[in-house]
């Protein structure tokens, strides 16, 4: 396979965040980008598969699209798999392994489906297969058509590499930047989160707001493929289009290690010129500057009734405050039940669908600017 090949990358994302991504995607260059179940699809070669994983923010994994053929039983799949150009993009000293899926086709047994294909990368490119591989091949078989994807991602995108604390239910960086960029953040206003825990919301933004690729700290899987090109990707990595930020981003918790979590986090980051943590209970938090911009935060929500109705309070007096002392804010408030996003009292206009996260179903409400 060369470099410069055009073919098929998907871009995973949480179910219901796809036309959220497309927009992020569109707006950063890449070519022809397609919404799709799970994700956006866009064409390209390598290097377009690099630029993704540096650079795009909301997804959660980049999958390299190498082949695709029609399979209908297992012999087949056996044979074609061998025809797959796997030499060009494996190396036999690099451990791999095989993860497989089967919908509505012929062949169903997705483990066996895993074994085929592994045997033909062992007998084409000797290369041993191990459960905890760095490397992953993903195939798809969906109405008997078989894609062979590489995982060039590696640990999930969400892992930045730079937040080493966190709190007991963070915010996934994927999920918030795109809660962000919903809510109409565009790096030029201002950002408060209220309950800030581990301080996601607020150096996400931050980091749009300076330009940041979010894979600057990181490795990634790509890097151990036969076909990497590390001059590339060297240079990739050493293109800054960083910038100052126009606001400033602020974080406030009512729990002190939620503050000192932040503020490391902000610090590995690279933000904290531009980000501010204080400790302050929902009662008493205040506009923390005077140009208005988005409150953006993610309270607790409990998983069983009773815990549910205990925070009740907690969303009744987030709300009263935010009416009466943040005139001229926007609101966007993150929960999995309407009824405690209800309880704040806030005009939130009609909401999206749930979105899943950490085994819930979250939903994003907003508000235009409080008056």
């Amino acid at each position: 396979m060369m470099q410069d090949r055009d073919f098929e990358i998907f871009l995973a994302t949480a179910p219901g965040q796809e036309a959220a991504l497309y927009g992020e995607i569109r707006l950063k260059g890449f070519r022809q980008p397609q919404a799709v179940p799970g994700g956006v699809v866009i064409r390209g070669g390598w290097p377009e598969v690099y630029r993704a994983n540096l650079w795009v923010r909301g997804a959660n994994r980049v999958l390299a699209r190498i082949d695709a053929f029609r399979v209908t039983h297992l012999a087949q799949l056996d044979h074609r798999a061998r025809l797959v150009p796997w030499a060009t993009v494996l190396r036999p000293d690099i451990a791999f392994r095989v993860e497989a899926s089967c919908t509505g086709s012929r062949i169903y047994h997705a483990g066996a489906a895993a074994e085929r294909i592994e045997k033909a990368i062992r007998r084409t490119v000797g290369a041993p297969c191990a459960p905890d591989a760095a490397i992953v091949v993903r195939a798809r078989i969906d109405h008997d058509l078989c894609t062979i994807s590489i995982d060039s991602s590696g640990d999930l995108l969400h892992r930045r590499g730079h937040k080493q604390a966190v709190n007991r239910a963070p915010m996934r960086e994927t999920m918030a930047s795109l809660f962000l960029l919903q809510c109409g953040y565009a790096g030029n206003e201002p950002v408060f989160d209220p309950m800030c825990g581990s301080g996601t919301f607020v150096i996400e933004a931050a980091e749009i707001a300076a330009r940041l690729n979010p894979g600057r700290s990181r490795h990634f899987a790509f890097e151990l493929l036969a076909n990497f090109d590390e001059a590339t990707w060297r240079k990739l990595r050493e293109t800054r289009s960083t910038r100052a930020p126009t606001a400033h981003y602020y974080g406030s918790d009512r729990d002190a290690g939620a503050i000192a979590m932040s503020r490391a986090n902000a610090e590995r980051a690279g933000v904290t010129a531009y980000t501010s943590f204080q400790q302050t209970p929902i009662s008493d938090i205040r506009p923390p500057c005077d140009q208005p911009g988005l409150v953006i935060v993610n309270p607790p929500y409990g998983t069983r009734i009773g815990d549910r109705a205990a925070l009740v309070p907690l969303y009744r007096a987030l709300g009263r405050t935010l009416a009466a002392h943040f005139t001229g804010w926007r609101v966007g408030l993150v929960t999995t039940e309407p009824t405690l996003a209800h309880a704040t009292g806030l005009p939130f206009l009609p909401p999206a669908a749930p979105i899943p996260h950490g085994g819930l179903r979250v939903t994003l409400f907003q508000t235009a600017p409080l008056a």
